[in-house]
């Protein structure tokens, strides 16, 4: 007698939660490293511990955040995007163009920048699952011909927009900007997908073992697709949150920013193998290399020491990732 069938959502692969203990000595353990970390620059700078450089943290992060946020979600199902800085670069510069040469409302023109993230992305995941390639390839050819878009619409110059959305980039509380208050939000509602709901689930099914998934009889293709998609909008706001800060949009922008994007995931312990992560975690990453590069500059380091010291980094916390992973498998 064959036994009876599981339903898709029952049979679907629970998320790989971590025990509430250790949850909190991750967060724990990525909080220590954070305030390590302020604490030597503090002890190297005078000028290190003080609000305006918080302040400027704070108001710089806010577009590698939410595209950070995006990439967990990639990560965990076992893909990668590299093509999110370019993506940046091209929805800025649609903005930039609806809003200059258009002559479109300002709605209408961010609106019309999302859209553009939220296509690039679309069609990175549905290249990548019609075709069964991997993301790393397609998203890297998409690099290219994103970056070559952006150097199309603004002419290979940077366009500037003044303070047509410069509210994005305003002081808002205590002098920090309300994108970083959006980012913050993007941040919590990542993290509720992820854990609270049936795709968030599926997500992690995915990168943990998709076969089971579809032996389950839920398709991971459009859930793949969407993954991509969210991650394109999310550059696409990150485009726009830098366009508000520097009030332009330069085709050359968010150039190399992919690395630090997947830097922080890392560092935030999302696996490269998919199947694990957490967005809050990711934010920890975000800080971390945030007030890693502030205090380097801080103490006058030169740019080739940030980058070997940065690179360090990242390196130490791929190997403690993996070390702790083989310990999980040995237990």
């Amino acid at each position: 007698m064959n036994p009876p069938a599981q339903s898709p959502a029952a049979a679907a692969p629970a998320p790989t939660t971590r025990p509430l203990r250790g949850q909190l000595g991750t967060y724990l353990g990525l909080a220590a490293v954070l305030i390590g970390m302020v604490v030597l620059f503090s002890s190297l700078s005078e000028y290190f511990f003080t609000a305006e450089t918080f302040i400027t943290i704070a108001n710089e992060v806010p577009a590698l955040t939410v595209m950070a946020v995006g990439m967990t979600f990639v990560l965990i199902i076992a893909g990668i995007d590299l093509s999110v800085g370019s993506v940046l670069a091209l929805s800025a510069a649609v903005t930039a163009a609806a809003i200059l040469q258009w002559k479109l409302a300002v709605p209408a023109a961010a609106a019309l920048g999302l859209a553009t993230g939220l296509l690039c992305g679309a069609v990175t995941g549905a290249v990548s699952v019609a075709w069964r390639l991997p993301s790393f390839i397609v998203s890297l050819g998409m690099l290219e011909a994103v970056r070559g878009g952006a150097y199309l619409v603004t002419d290979s110059r940077t366009q500037y927009v003044g303070d047509a959305i410069a509210g994005l980039a305003a002081p808002w509380i205590g002098g920090v900007s309300s994108a970083f208050v959006l980012a913050v939000a993007i941040v919590i509602v990542g993290h509720l997908v992820l854990t609270r709901t049936v795709f968030g689930r599926h997500v992690v099914g995915i990168g943990t073992n998709e076969e089971a998934m579809r032996l389950a009889g839920i398709d991971p293709r459009p859930i793949r697709i969407a993954v991509f998609a969210v991650t394109g909008l999310l550059a696409g706001l990150g485009g726009l949150m830098q366009s508000a800060r520097l009030e332009a949009a330069d085709p050359n922008a968010g150039a190399g920013i992919e690395l630090q994007v997947i830097a922080a995931v890392v560092i935030g312990g999302t696996s490269l193998m998919g199947g694990r992560g957490s967005v809050i975690n990711t934010f920890f990453g975000v800080l971390i290399i945030a007030v890693l590069e502030a205090g380097l500059a801080q103490v006058g380091a030169s740019e080739p020491a940030k980058r070997i010291i940065t690179g360090a980094v990242i390196v130490a916390a791929v190997i403690i990732d993996t070390v702790r992973q083989r310990r999980a498998g040995a237990a």
